[in-house]
């Protein structure tokens, strides 16, 4: 099976797309630019899909050994292969990337096609995919973190894309900084994963787990503390409280970044490490009761900001803030397949929603603002369908793909066995925030009379490719969840049955529940059609229908009615301003008064400067004596041998 074996060609095609277009795409056309970067990609999703059909051969539950190329690191007792694994979990990441990572790259081709730098755009994209694939295909966690640093710097590159705005200089460096915190936490993670178990790869590390006590419950133990460590970079990577003020930022960059890095693939990296090490997490059920917390917070935190926003792109960035806190929910409440089933059909609908919103945007000549807008869903309808499609998704209305992974992920946190009725309160009042200011954004952007100049903004459909990676991934939106649909009416879910391997082989050994009443079919599906999160996601439409559609003079009343708590929610809690006053002023006053004027200027400045001043003084008065006169220099001359004769006769009465 040739890529089984050469999983390396998966990850060295967007890199070679990369290298080309970085260095030589300054001089090619933009249709060679297209061929390198849209092909290395492609290539790689072939790659993967001959990957899928081989792995789809082997025996059902099979765990493939890691696969080594090469010794990368030996320092004593410290060894890292370059090893890339493939699983389960494996295949569903790499479909999301490489399929997500190459619609973007087609419609980078329309949304970019007039921009400077278009070469280095794409140079950029290809890189980042290559990082990601390195991530997802790494057998130990150094060569996970090259991947997980890597997409940091393309964040960084791409974030700050158009360099000579500030605004989007400013989101780069607060997006590298950000994530720089938790990564830190990672690091000193894998330093005591290493001292713990004295390896990095994750198979033997699983290894020792077998059989091996879970810390107490209400204990911090080692295990603990590593899992701690680890979601403190998951926290920063995928945008969870309290190092989320990066991503709404980052929207600063194009909208192809956005829907790829910010939406698919890099913020889920979190995630995905988490899900990764579950082995781990099972046996540190304060860990997990943290990261369930952590989500839950932020699902309900991110998705009340989400309701008054009025840029397009801020209200989407928000719903991904939220989006991820309930992926940390279903993970922290041990349903692990739920978490990164909600990963993918979020991949979808998510990256819809912005690439939907790029078209938009690109409609409306650059404006951002709903309150400009209106009116559009006649003129530019394809990008409405897609868009109420994604919506329909993300709200959970049933049969949409958004509906089965947030429904699994409530029910854990309702009635698994670590369910918790706070957090499953939390995620359900975050749901209904969702559906409110998704809806909220159709009718703003698509109902009503237009609100922009028409002789000045001349709105239009987008070309093919960019509403073709539309309609694709509305399609996934809509059939994307259908795999679990079985599960409604008792049946099998599919997607669950197929990552089973992953989360079953090195997991804890727990006490066997007692087997629940069955219901019919029938009665399941009515349940599961009827249940607080469908009816949550409803009333959330209607309301978002009554105050913008029917009676849209109301959402102005509210927000004069209630101007305290609206201007707060408005200004996102003042997060950034606390941040700035406690945080960056602080650090900046130190660095100014201390570390520059005290430490640089007065302690180095001025000991290298002292010792050159002392030298030119010295210098200066030795240089005195050369006056030039030859009588000054036989007096000189004469002092000295006068001087050293009588030296001489001293020492020589000395010695007698």
């Amino acid at each position: 099976m040739f890529i089984l074996d050469h999983l390396w060609i998966i990850i060295a095609l967007p890199l070679l797309g990369a290298a080309i277009n970085g260095l030589l795409g300054k001089n090619f056309s933009k249709p060679i630019v297209n061929s390198v970067g849209i092909g290395s990609v492609a290539l790689a999703f072939l790659s993967f899909a001959e990957l899928a059909r081989e792995f789809a051969q082997l025996p059902a539950g099979q765990i493939l050994e890691p696969k080594s190329y090469f010794t990368w690191i030996t320092a004593g007792q410290f060894k890292v292969d370059f090893s890339l694994q493939v699983d389960q979990l494996t295949i569903i990441m790499l479909g999301v990337v490489t399929f997500v990572s190459l619609l973007v790259h087609i419609y980078s081709t329309g949304y970019m096609a007039h921009e400077e730098g278009y070469y280095r755009f794409f140079s950029y994209l290809n890189l980042f995919v290559f990082f990601m694939l390195t991530l997802v295909l790494a057998a130990n966690v150094v060569l996970m973190f090259v991947g997980w640093e890597g997409v940091g710097l393309c964040s960084y590159l791409l974030v700050g894309f158009w360099f000579l705005k500030q605004s989007a200089i400013s989101a780069g460096k607060k997006a590298f900084i950000t994530t720089r915190i938790g990564d830190f936490g990672f690091t000193i993670g894998i330093l005591l994963l290493f001292w713990t178990f004295g390896s990095v790869d994750f198979v033997t590390i699983f290894k020792h787990l077998v059989g091996a006590p879970p810390d107490a419950a209400a204990s911090t133990g080692v295990l603990t503390t590593i899992c701690l460590l680890l979601f403190t970079g998951a926290v920063g990577k995928s945008a969870q409280l309290p190092l989320y003020v990066w991503l709404p930022d980052a929207m600063e960059g194009p909208t192809p970044v956005s829907a790829l890095i910010h939406a698919a693939t890099m913020v889920t990296a979190g995630v995905y490490m988490v899900a990764r090490m579950n082995p781990l997490f099972s046996r540190a059920p304060v860990a997990m009761f943290v990261v369930a917390l952590i989500g839950a917070l932020t699902a309900f935190f991110a998705a009340t900001i989400g309701l008054v926003q009025t840029d397009i792109k801020k209200v989407l960035a928000y719903s991904t803030v939220s989006q991820l806190g309930y992926m940390f929910l279903g993970l922290g409440v041990g349903a692990y397949a739920s978490g990164v089933f909600h990963l993918m059909t979020h991949a979808f609908f998510k990256g819809l929603l912005f690439l939907a919103a790029g078209s938009v945007i690109h409609a409306m000549g650059g404006d951002q603002e709903m309150p400009h807008m209106g009116g559009l869903r006649n003129k530019i309808p394809i990008t409405f369908w897609c868009m109420l499609i994604a919506t329909f998704a993300i709200a959970g209305i049933p049969g949409f793909a958004g509906y089965f992974s947030k429904d699994e992920i409530l029910e854990a946190a309702r009635s698994g066995p670590n369910a918790n009725i706070g957090l499953w309160l939390l995620g359900l009042i975050g749901a209904g925030f969702t559906s409110f200011y998704m809806f909220r954004l159709i009718f703003l952007t698509f109902f009503g009379e237009p609100r922009y100049d028409e002789h000045k903004v001349h709105v239009h459909e987008s070309p093919y490719n960019m509403t073709v990676p539309l309609i694709l991934l509305a399609i996934l939106s809509t059939v994307g969840g259908w795999v679990a649909a079985p599960h409604l009416v008792g049946g099998t879910d599919y997607f669950e049955k197929f990552l089973h391997p992953v989360f079953a082989t090195y997991a804890p050994a727990v006490a066997e529940r007692a087997p629940e009443a069955l219901e019919s079919p029938g009665m399941m599906l009515f349940h599961a059609l009827t249940g607080w999160p469908v009816l949550i996601a409803l009333a959330g439409l209607l309301v978002a229908w009554w105050f913008y559609i029917k009676s849209p003079e109301t959402p102005k009343k509210l927000a004069d009615s209630l101007r305290a708590p609206y201007t707060l929610v408005l200004h996102k809690y003042y997060v950034d301003e606390l941040y700035n006053a406690a945080i960056i002023q602080p650090l900046l006053w130190i660095s100014t008064n201390v570390l520059w004027h005290v430490v640089d200027e007065t302690v180095i400045d001025g000991t290298v400067n002292g010792v050159a001043r002392v030298a030119r003084e010295s210098g200066s008065e030795l240089r005195e004596i050369q006056s030039g006169n030859a009588r000054s220099y036989a007096t000189w001359v004469v002092i000295g041998a006068v001087g050293v004769t009588v030296l001489m006769i001293g020492l020589w009465g000395m010695v007698r």
